[in-house]
């Protein structure tokens, strides 16, 4: 039985709640290693990876989320995250801009028409590890990727009404 946590330690976790309500999915807010225990999904935000790694430390949940085998869907730094998890591709901070240069662009995908992003400080994603499934790219660069258990974007498709990566990440089963 799917289980959803959302991470809401910082940044946009509860801009993913409300997509996933439009999807009526049940969720909960994931604060604490106890909340992880349950849960067979994992959310985790953009916002700060420094300071959501941090976070993750001091509250003792890296270890667990290390450990735990948990479908897993990164959104921007949630994507930096997931990279130190075991994701295999390699990620470059803030590659499209500055906060200033934030934009909101088509992105090209086979199974997601009309797909739109939201770039906010977006990491680039290099990828060389052919098991990877690109989703979606934008100007030929990947943007939403996954790889088993992890789906993660450069983007924000949270802070769209389009709830159709969501719902994706909710048919990836890591068992």
């Amino acid at each position: 039985m799917k289980k959803v946590g959302i991470l809401a330690l910082q940044g946009s976790f509860a801009e993913h709640a409300k997509i996933l309500e439009q999807l009526s999915q049940k969720y909960i807010f994931v604060r604490s290693k106890q909340d992880l225990e349950n849960i067979t999904h994992l959310i985790i935000p953009g916002g700060e990876s420094t300071t959501l790694e941090k976070l993750l430390w001091e509250f003792d949940m890296w270890g667990h989320l290390k450990n735990k085998k948990l479908n897993i869907f990164g959104t921007c730094a949630g994507a930096i995250l997931c990279q130190k998890l075991g994701l295999d591709i390699e990620i470059e901070r803030n590659a499209y801009g500055a906060q200033q240069a934030s934009f909101i662009a088509e992105l090209d995908s086979k199974i997601f028409k009309k797909l739109q992003g939201v770039f906010i400080r977006a990491p680039k994603f290099k990828v060389q590890n052919k098991k990877i499934k690109i989703l979606a790219h934008y100007k030929q660069a990947p943007v939403l990727v996954q790889q088993n258990n992890f789906l993660v974007a450069s983007f924000h498709p949270e802070l769209r009404k389009d709830t159709r990566v969501h719902a994706f990440f909710l048919t990836l089963n890591s068992d």
